[in-house]
């Protein structure tokens, strides 16, 4: 089974909220899912986005790919680069 990160949409209409989910790729956007791994509300302020960074490392370490804008968030969060460091010293 490929397992992705991605976004479920939630919300009314023109008032998106996102929760950040592992989900099999070959299901749909908003059906069924794995594991919540996070939330993100770009209608607040400032982007509000709430990560478990010890989930989101554990799915991408078991194979999980991110979609672009799930990579994107978790690399203004900082997890992108924990994940590459992770990755570096399991070569050594």
């Amino acid at each position: 089974m490929a397992v992705k990160l991605r976004l479920k949409r939630m919300g009314s209409k023109q008032k998106p909220f996102y929760r950040i989910v592992a989900a099999d790729s070959r299901s749909p956007r908003d059906g069924k899912f794995l594991e919540t791994v996070g939330t993100y509300d770009p209608i607040k302020g400032a982007d509000v986005v709430t990560i478990k960074e010890d989930r989101a490392l554990y799915w991408m370490e078991h194979g999980a790919i991110p979609t672009d804008t799930v990579r994107s968030i978790l690399s203004k969060q900082g997890i992108m680069k924990k994940f590459a460091e992770s990755k570096v010293k399991e070569g050594k």
